[in-house]
């Protein structure tokens, strides 16, 4: 990324600053224009929980620097009981959270260096919040960016996906408790640190079995999801993704069902901003941001309604790999989603064939190890090594797989492939998993894309029709490779089996694979070319021991398989530093994970986490550790917990949970 240290704009930066609102002050650092103060201008505004102190300094200072530097007030803040925020967190996008939000965007709207309108900016969280008070209209917030972002709490998040739980549920949760257990900094607050701090471990929430309690689309995750009704969004939206992404849907969604003006754009990217982003090529993210804020902040003309609705990296083929540093492609573009140009290529399934004419064939069963899935990567990549869906071969060793003949001439695939499955099954609890491959001549099996759907309650025997969307992917594949659908019945680590072994059974006949084909398309290279990426100076940061992560696949004489996962320790297991130089300031921030399970016992299935966190300033040192660990039982999971906190070395707090949490459909 290149470094701008010049702006047309000199840049005031104001560290701390406290928002009132009628029962608490949220915590505040904001950049702004050297004259905005007698020459107002709009804002952008980010609200998140990560901790702007020190969380997310790294990120935030490139921004929005950057921003203020183009002639904006750029204002990050913390959510409700984050850093030095008053209050307590109680769980994601709360009403409280929400209603917070609006009170900040009047205030910045009502602040004498700001012309009146506010634009957000935000990735995951910031996005998800964003769109949702997009939704509640405030007059004030005139435009959106929302990146790696979710406009459904329940099929689009960290929780459930097809109606099955995810691990990364457990991941998330764990993380966001740590987050929320950490104390604000005393050179911010003063002496009332330590009684904020407590009064924050006191009150913690167990955010993963709060999310367990609510398996099903209820009314806890419609609220919230802008998926709902789109029609109460009133300004313009920008939404922003990466195919490496958990949460690229949305963006077509969005493209594909709000009534207001609106752009995609989707890269190779992992969950990161496309400036600063993995795999290759990054972009520059945040002169495209400033294009946004100008035309619909501050009414200039900037050509973006000339240009296409969405703008994709179309990504050529690969072999397989955990980690992809840069995905080949080019740029496309679509005038409108869905795209009118798009067709539907569609195969049906024969005897372990995909094929475009009719074909004969027995139903076919599949009973799948437990262990099915260890190729499956992240949930959720962030650009980090060994997170990518690895060689499928030994999952498609343990699913049942079709596969075309080898292709005749080159195919591009743009949008969700969808799979209609008729099924049957022993057991009236299991789910399907469905991935679609790029096979090499050589054999080896590149997953382009996959979806998952629970299937209970089932009456054993009867027979369902199943319909299963998978994840939107843009992928070319050449001439001489194969496309392999594989399907099993079980996908550890990335969701929790169900309770049983069950015998799936698919009757191809009545089963196919339909592909968003995308033709070539005349004046592509015309594209408006995006600039080299760049940010503003990032802070000045010391690295004072160097991280050594680690990954360790172990399987037992008895066939258990053991996943463990390290990341943010140095090669001696402690918490590896970093200081933040000019606030004087070290953190770190370990993550031990493990997951293990019997190939033939879905109730052998264990996930734990461990967090350990730290931050360090002279003789100020608090530290928090939280455990979880998750199992089950036929009828009941079990999940249990700690956090513990120490300051300067000495215990401060303790809390331990034991939650038994029905698995109803799961």
């Amino acid at each position: 990324m290149k470094i701008v240290t010049s702006f047309p704009h000199q840049v005031e930066d104001v560290e701390h600053l406290r928002i009132p609102l009628p029962d608490v002050h949220l915590a505040a650092r904001l950049w702004l224009p050297a004259d905005a103060r007698s020459r107002p201008v709009p804002a952008v505004l980010e609200y998140v929980p990560y901790r702007k102190r020190a969380g997310t300094r790294w990120r935030d200072e490139p921004i929005h620097r950057y921003f203020a530097g183009h002639g904006y007030a750029s204002v990050r803040v913390d959510v409700r009981g984050s850093g030095e925020s008053d209050g307590l967190l109680a769980d994601e996008y709360s009403e409280e959270e929400l209603a917070d939000g609006l009170e900040v965007i009047r205030w910045i709207a009502a602040q004498p260096w700001c012309s009146g309108a506010v634009g957000m900016i935000g990735k995951s969280w910031g996005g998800i919040n964003a769109l949702q008070l997009a939704a509640l209209r405030p007059p004030q917030l005139r435009a959106v960016i929302t990146v790696c972002s979710s406009d459904d709490r329940y099929g689009l998040d960290a929780h459930y996906m097809g109606g099955c739980l995810l691990n990364e549920n457990l991941i998330w949760g764990s993380s966001l408790l740590t987050l929320a257990a950490l104390p604000p900094d005393p050179a911010l607050v003063g002496d009332a640190w330590r009684v904020s701090w407590r009064r924050r471990l006191e009150r913690l929430e167990l955010f993963p079995a709060r999310w367990m309690r609510h398996p099903r689309r209820d009314a806890y995750w419609r609220r919230g999801s802008v998926c709902e009704d789109y029609s109460r969004v009133a300004c313009p939206v920008f939404a922003v993704g990466g195919w490496a992404d958990a949460y690229v849907a949305g963006v077509l969604r969005l493209l594909a069902r709000l009534e207001v003006p609106r752009r995609g754009l989707v890269g190779p990217w992992a969950h990161l901003y496309p400036h600063d982003a993995d795999p290759e090529p990054s972009i520059g993210f945040l002169q495209e941001a400033v294009r946004w804020w100008d035309c619909w902040l501050k009414g200039v003309e900037t050509g973006l309604t000339a240009e296409p609705t969405l703008v994709a990296w179309m990504q050529e083929s690969v072999r397989p790999a955990v980690h992809h540093h840069e995905r080949p492609g080019r740029w496309i573009g679509e005038d409108a989603w869905p795209s009118p140009r798009l067709r539907a290529r569609r195969y049906g399934l024969g005897a372990g064939t995909l094929t475009t004419e009719p074909a004969a064939a027995a139903p076919a069963a599949v009973r799948s190890a437990q262990t099915v899935g260890m190729a499956s990567g992240r949930w959720c990549c962030f650009g980090e090594p060994g997170e990518y869906p690895g060689d499928q071969r030994d999952d498609d060793a343990g699913s049942l797989v079709f596969d075309t003949a080898p292709l005749g001439e080159r195919l591009e695939i743009l949008g969700s492939p969808r799979v209609e499955l008729m099924v049957t099954a022993d057991r009236p609890h299991t789910f399907v998993t469905v991935r679609l491959c790029d096979v090499a001549p050589d054999g080896s099996s590149t997953r382009m894309t996959y979806g998952v759907a629970n299937l209970a309650p089932l009456e054993p025997g009867r027979g369902v029709r199943v319909d299963v969307e998978l994840e939107p992917t843009a992928w070319a594949v050449p001439a001489g490779h194969r496309l392999r659908l594989a399907v099993s019945n079980a996908y550890w680590p990335l969701a929790w089996p169900s309770r049983a072994p069950a015998t799936l059974t698919v009757f191809p006949a009545d089963s196919a694979l339909e592909l968003p084909e995308r033709p070539p398309r005349a004046g592509e290279g015309a594209l408006r070319p995006f600039g080299d990426p760049e940010g503003a100076p990032p802070p000045a940061m010391t690295t004072l021991t160097e991280p050594l992560p680690r990954r360790e696949v172990t399987r037992a004489a008895s066939g258990r398989v053991e996943l463990r996962l390290s990341s943010g320790a140095d090669e001696t297991g402690e918490v590896a530093r970093t200081r933040y130089d000019a606030i004087d300031l070290e953190i770190g921030h370990a993550i031990d994970e493990r997951f293990a399970i019997d190939p033939d016992d879905p109730l052998t299935a264990e996930a734990e986490i461990v967090h350990r966190r730290l931050m360090r300033r002279g003789g100020w040192s608090p530290r928090v550790e939280t455990r979880c660990r998750l199992t089950a039982d036929a009828e009941w999971f079990r999940l249990e917990a700690s956090v513990e906190a120490t300051d300067g070395g000495e215990p401060f707090f303790e809390r331990r949970w034991d939650e038994k949490i029905s698995r109803d459909l799961l």
